[in-house]
């Protein structure tokens, strides 16, 4: 597949790192991946969030055409996965507002209802209030709701740089939240009467709408843009891998084996594109930093390093890990009877394995290969549930994406026979620039194609 060069320059101008923290702890994967196993599931989830759930208008702003109604709500995934979003994203204060409703002050026909989920760097709503929903309330009294993602905007945690998101399971977290919270609002609006309501966002905010509309349980327009079926190769073998910190994640990989010999048995997804398919996707990587021009000397893998390097890098982080391990064995002498000699033997032998395990080869390897595991357990569409009427789904993907390859994965029409895309030529970030009209129009027909089909569901 050939690559937009606009979408390579583009990426090249950012010089934020993805996933600075690594992984995120084993026992919050281990959490995400066993409710990954619920909300995968659309039966098992008809009694997860209450057709009641209270959400709340808290104000109101008239424009000429239309009125701006900024609300909020508890999230659900806080009471179903206790802990497991940042504070920030939880829940609204006085003045941070989780959605806004955008309601044209005449319809044209009916009370349709459009929920925009945000892609990578849309923060707040004016950009999509600006790009989508003002346009569609002038061309066609469509209404449309900005839900903000937990990361960005006031959701946003404090130690969080930007839309860099800090850890590997804070993208699987965030999709969770999105497809209990869509929930809640479609439901919100099925209650006060709007009618037909779908679906669509923008890159990221593409893939979180299929998420979301796999759990839905009636028919309902669906426009995915700029995203297909699954993150994995987002993170493995597009322009963004080269934002990953690899460093970091490979360290951390070697380090802790729960990552290699326990949370690889949680991983359920075994397609053909799966995370054990290792040759394509090394090829892939390979091209991809042929085409950026990256020699040898910028790439990122730890095991690249030279071993003095390593061994200062080894030896002067150890020396924090030797003090906390040692002040917290100590701290339970006591009841374990752990001496301080045994808590010395410990720590040399945690560093002569640290350093051994870091040295090989294989590493960068092994760490892609399991990012790609990771990603395809909680994003890839054939581990959810088909959405009920896969007609009402019209994609629109760019054929030159850099930054959503789809060579080697699974194609969302093999997922979803059904579904109906259209092709834009260029790539990522000409089209999200350039295109908006193309993507409002999907919306329309989506929209259109479910009210001949569906007159009298409502």
């Amino acid at each position: 597949m050939a690559v937009s060069r606009l979408d390579v320059f583009y990426r090249r101008l950012l010089l934020t790192k993805l996933f600075i923290g690594g992984w995120g702890k084993p026992e919050d994967l281990k959490r995400i991946f066993e409710f990954r196993k619920i909300i995968g599931d659309r039966e098992r989830c008809k009694s997860l969030v209450p057709k009641d759930y209270p959400v709340y208008i808290n104000k109101t702003e008239d424009l000429t055409d239309c009125q701006i109604h900024d609300g909020f709500f508890m999230s659900p995934l806080e009471h179903l996965v206790p802990g497991i979003l940042p504070p920030e994203a939880v829940k609204a204060s006085v003045c941070c507002f989780r959605f806004q409703f955008i309601v044209p002050k005449k319809w044209q026909r009916n009370r349709p209802v459009c929920i925009h989920l945000a892609g990578t760097g849309d923060h707040f709503f004016w950009r999509r209030r600006t790009l989508m929903a003002r346009p569609m309330i002038k061309e066609a009294g469509m209404a449309s709701l900005l839900l903000e993602n937990p990361y960005y905007g006031y959701r946003k945690p404090k130690d969080q740089r930007r839309s860099s998101l800090k850890n590997v399971s804070d993208l699987f977290v965030m999709g969770g939240a999105l497809i209990l919270e869509s929930t809640v609002l479609l439901r919100w609006l099925e209650r006060d009467g709007y009618w037909p309501l779908g679906m669509t966002g923008i890159s990221m905010g593409g893939y979180m709408a299929s998420l979301a509309v796999t759990n839905w349980p009636k028919p309902i327009p669906l426009i995915p843009c700029l995203s297909w079926s699954t993150a994995s190769s987002v993170f493995t073998t597009g322009v963004l891998s080269k934002a990953v910190n690899w460093t970091e994640l490979e360290k951390q990989y070697a380090i802790n084996s729960v990552y290699e010999e326990e949370i690889i048995k949680l991983l359920e997804y075994c397609g053909a594109d799966s995370f054990k398919m290792m040759p394509n996707l090394l090829k892939n990587v390979n091209s991809l930093e042929h085409l950026l021009g990256l020699s040898g000397d910028h790439e990122v893998s730890v095991s690249q390093y030279s071993k003095t390097q390593m061994e200062a890098e080894v030896d002067g982080g150890l020396q924090g890990y030797r003090a906390g391990e040692r002040e917290q064995q100590l701290s339970s002498v006591n009841s374990k009877g752990t001496s301080l000699d045994t808590v010395t033997r410990k720590c040399g032998a945690h560093n002569s394995h640290w350093k051994k395990t870091l040295y090989r080869p294989s590493l960068h390897k092994e760490s892609i290969s399991f990012m790609k595991g990771v990603m395809d357990e909680c994003t890839h569409m054939a581990n959810f549930s088909v959405p009920v009427d896969t007609s009402l789904i019209i994609v629109v993907q760019a054929k030159e994406d850099a930054y959503i390859p789809r060579t080697g994965v699974l194609s969302l029409q093999e997922i979803w026979p059904e579904c109906e895309v259209r092709y834009l030529n260029g790539g990522h970030i000409s089209a999200y620039l350039f295109k908006q009209n193309v993507f409002r129009q999907a919306i329309y027909d989506a929209f259109n194609r479910f009210c001949l089909k569906y007159p009298n569901l409502h």
